[in-house]
């Protein structure tokens, strides 16, 4: 039966800035990369203020979401973004960024087309800088369509394409429903609780979910046929949880996930 999804994260810029500040407190092991990811968000909430300012990109009607990212406007941000990542990112992405210093406009205006046109072969740094500088274009972008329906067991996000980041868990009669929340537009759609998003295996004995002491409401959601996995932010255990962000604040997670041989489905923005 055909559900309706939405957009709803749940979280505006400042809402996350503030969950990602907070957690920096309470998550001894994730400090480092919560302080650079406070940074990007910060960031990233000055790129939304900018295209928000120009609410014809936001026009939904006729071209995909896509083809309505305003990439002009994002390759002139790349300067900015490469001087926050040399001076507070991790060593990997620092380096990137010290070799996109001097980059002219028509150069990151390709990688960025490039990114869209083959996200999964680009190499890790660029597609950190693809995210970081579309992502609030493309947010907007969602939140402003016109939805159908589609159902629930759609592996990609009805928006955009792309892959799902993580599953958020809210409250539904006397348990819980699913949904998926997108790597890219942060469209949110309902998703079957025992179905693999990536292969679509249905054997609940083939989908062992895994948490770790000291982390409640984030868990590893697995699948035993295709050795995929995404992690899930659970709302009814954690009202306060803001999933984007508590999804990278347990990095712990992903290595234990990685030493036993599961593959993300998608890495988060910063590559975890």
């Amino acid at each position: 039966m055909p559900t309706a999804w939405s957009q709803s994260n749940g979280s505006s810029w400042e809402k996350r800035i503030d969950r990602g500040t907070d957690l920096r407190a309470s998550s001894p092991g994730a400090t480092q990369v919560l302080t650079f990811y406070c940074r990007v968000l910060e960031y990233q909430n000055s790129l939304s203020k900018k295209f928000a300012a120009q609410p014809e990109l936001t026009n939904t009607s006729g071209a995909r979401l896509r083809d309505r990212l305003d990439l002009r406007q994002a390759a002139n941000s790349l300067p900015a973004l490469v001087e926050i990542v040399a001076e507070a990112g991790p060593p990997a992405l620092a380096q990137t960024a010290s070799g996109l210093r001097g980059h002219l406009f028509d150069q990151a205006h390709k990688m960025l087309q490039q990114w869209l046109d083959t996200p999964d072969s680009s190499d890790a740094g660029s597609t950190f800088f693809a995210r970081v500088l579309l992502q609030p274009q493309a947010e907007q972008i969602a939140r402003a369509a016109q939805v159908g329906a589609h159902s629930s067991g759609e592996k990609l996000c009805p928006t955009c394409g792309f892959r799902p980041q993580l599953a958020v868990i809210r409250t539904e009669g006397d348990g819980g429903k699913r949904s998926l929340l997108c790597s890219f537009c942060m469209s949110e759609w309902e998703f079957r609780r025992i179905l693999c998003p990536a292969c679509g295996e249905e054997n609940h004995k083939k989908l062992p979910r895994y948490s770790a002491e000291g982390i409640a409401a984030v868990r590893v959601e697995a699948c035993d046929t295709c050795n995929h996995y995404l992690k899930s932010v659970d709302l009814t255990v954690d009202g306060h949880a803001v999933p984007i962000v508590d999804e990278i604040a347990t990095a712990p997670l992903d290595l234990w996930a990685a030493e036993h041989d599961y593959r993300k489905i998608q890495l988060n923005i910063v590559g975890f």
